[in-house]
């Protein structure tokens, strides 16, 4: 049997973290737990069923919108995945610092114990952990890009797009890898998955990516306003993979770990 800070360790323990980061936290913690029910989304409706069925603990991999987590600070790791693709600080700071001021701001307005009063009311451990698996769903997208690319000097984004397709949540998802700039046959060169960092980095993001030699960007959505002007100006490739279909990359090695721990999960809300 397991507590909540035990499955939380499982998660970090996956990708080297030893720190929760700060969009994942344990909102009513619990020993003892056998069994729990898994959703990339979870409210209310969800921790009710879950009482009613005798589960132990709810695990959530987005963050409720309202809860007092400083999930913003998360976002600032697009300026780590800038400058180790070779961007400048100072140009990765300009392209990250804004938006993420502008999460800290809205923090304000959030009714920060919302979901948790309900947990506790109920009784019903409750905890989300969305950057420990989005970063291990990255590490594979990027293995997954990297292989292909070491292997054919001429990968083109095609090529690209059916190595990623070769991946089980790819294969079998509702929504299929978009090449939202750029042509299939176009060469890949150097490609950059940004993600694993709270949310897509939107126009300044892969623009500053574009501007400093990184030919090919890979998000797992992102807003249609920020990828029509991306289109318009043209600076670079885009792909984009899906973003249920992406984060299921990571989410589904943490639940074989949990099974293999010996905790029985059902999965909802976009798991299978």
């Amino acid at each position: 049997m397991f507590s909540t800070e035990a499955i939380m360790q499982m998660a970090l323990d996956m990708v080297g973290m030893h720190d929760i980061p700060g969009d994942s936290a344990i909102y009513h913690r619990g020993e003892g737990i056998k069994k729990v029910l898994f959703g990339i989304d979870i409210g209310t409706a969800e921790l009710a069923m879950a009482k009613q069925l005798g589960y132990d603990a709810v695990i959530a991999h987005h963050p409720p919108m309202t809860t007092a987590i400083p999930a913003w600070e998360v976002y600032l790791r697009h300026i780590d995945l800038l400058t180790q693709a070779g961007v400048p600080r100072e140009a990765a700071e300009a392209a990250v610092l804004p938006r993420a001021q502008s999460m800290e701001a809205a923090f304000q307005s959030a009714n920060h114990d919302h979901y948790p009063s309900i947990a506790r009311l109920l009784d019903m451990p409750f905890m989300n952990i969305h950057c420990p698996l989005d970063e291990l769903g990255r590490r594979i997208m990027q293995q997954t890009i990297d292989a292909c690319l070491a292997s054919n000097a001429n990968a083109t984004l095609g090529d690209v797009v059916d190595a990623l397709n070769a991946l089980p949540e790819f294969a079998n998802a509702f929504t299929k890898i978009d090449i939202a700039i750029g042509d299939a046959k176009a060469p890949a060169k150097k490609v950059v998955v940004a993600h694993g960092a709270l949310t897509n980095g939107g126009y300044d993001v892969a623009n500053t990516y574009f501007e400093h030699g990184i030919p090919t960007v890979l998000y797992i959505h992102i807003p249609y306003a920020d990828l029509q002007r991306l289109r318009k100006e043209a600076k670079g490739q885009l792909i984009v993979s899906g973003h249920i279909s992406s984060d299921l990359v990571g989410i589904n090695p943490f639940v074989q770990r949990l099974r293999d721990a010996g905790i029985e999960v059902t999965t909802i809300s976009g798991i299978r």
